[in-house]
């Protein structure tokens, strides 16, 4: 059997994920009459398509890839709420600029839609994020279909969403013991689809996650801790999205102190010469961005330095520039 009849059978795992988040989106929209304006959602998804265009074409990959930029505006369409669409666009922009901006050993360092949350609240004082939309029968729906998600998505390294579950159980559940309340409350807390997306959709992004499972496990610990410190010590809203975007931030010492294989998506779709080396086209960039720093910022001052040293810069910036984008 040939290459590509092999890689032929290999399903995209971001297939499954897309079509949970597009049905999700649009049962929400048609009849829990979520609070999605068209213009807002068609300008989301638009902007993440022409900034993923735009820096890959920067960024001198040979090939777009609209899935991951995809992903990654279904779930701001789901969770975002503002009030005015420069501010959707701004966030979408910003989510997907992300990936190619901060990255450190061939991956990007944030979780991209955690980070377009967190800097559009911060940045612009005009945007929320709206937990409270589901209803029961939607919730039970939504999470049936992640855990299907999980089986069809085993190689996305699932372990590190049960760690996450486990671990912000045993809070929420461990806290209401203590003070004495009656198990509905943390029943009801566990009942949003925001925690779903972000246990599901967020946190295990394997591209953003550590490379071991140790790593993984530890990882899930500490936002699950942070989390539950930002809810109930400070008394905030939103210490998921908080703890995620702190706790991506030691996600390079981590792998530095429990190393282990760094992911690479296997997809269908290739290039002639990927092909003859048996690897897909996104994991052939991968290979060559997994080196200590990376990104884009890292690739122009290292072009810089070439060009002065007359050592070809242009082949400098798209070696250093060709990390896979990652699922979300």
């Amino acid at each position: 059997m040939t290459a590509r009849a092999r890689l032929g059978h290999v399903r995209d795992p971001r297939d499954y994920q897309i079509t949970v988040l597009a049905s999700l989106l649009v049962y929400g929209i048609l009849w829990l009459d979520f609070e999605v304006q068209a213009a807002h959602a068609l300008g989301i998804l638009v902007t993440a398509q022409l900034t993923q265009y735009v820096c890959t074409r920067l960024s001198g990959l040979p090939c777009f890839d609209p899935k991951s930029a995809l992903i990654s505006s279904l779930s701001l369409c789901l969770l975002l709420r503002t009030n005015f669409i420069a501010v959707a666009v701004f966030t979408a922009g910003i989510t997907i600029a992300s990936k190619f901006l901060i990255r450190w050993n061939g991956k990007h360092l944030f979780n991209p839609t955690n980070f377009g949350l967190v800097v559009g609240i911060l940045l612009t004082g005009e945007a929320w994020v709206s937990p409270g939309q589901w209803g029961s029968s939607l919730y039970l729906g939504f999470l049936f279909a992640c855990l299907g998600g999980l089986v069809v998505n085993r190689s996305s390294r699932s372990d590190v969403t049960y760690a996450f579950l486990g671990f912000y159980l045993a809070i929420l559940f461990g806290r209401s013991i203590w003070l004495g309340e009656p198990m509905s409350i943390p029943l009801h807390r566990l009942q949003s689809g925001a925690l779903l997306l972000f246990a599901f959709f967020m946190i295990s992004d394997p591209k953003t996650t550590p490379d071991s499972r140790a790593g993984r496990i530890l990882f899930a610990s500490l936002v699950a801790a942070g989390a539950g410190f930002v809810q109930f010590v400070l008394f905030r809203t939103n210490g998921l999205l908080w703890s995620l975007a702190l706790f991506a931030m030691f996600v390079p010492i981590i792998d530095r102190l429990l190393p282990g294989t760094q992911y690479q998506w296997q997809r269908a779709a290739t290039t002639p010469g990927a092909l003859s080396k048996g690897v897909t086209h996104e994991t052939a960039f991968d290979l060559r961005g997994s080196r200590p720093g990376g990104g884009i910022l890292a690739g122009i001052g290292e072009s810089l330095l070439r060009i002065l040293r007359g050592q070809g810069g242009r082949q400098a910036v798209q070696q250093s520039l060709s990390g896979g984008s990652g699922p979300t």
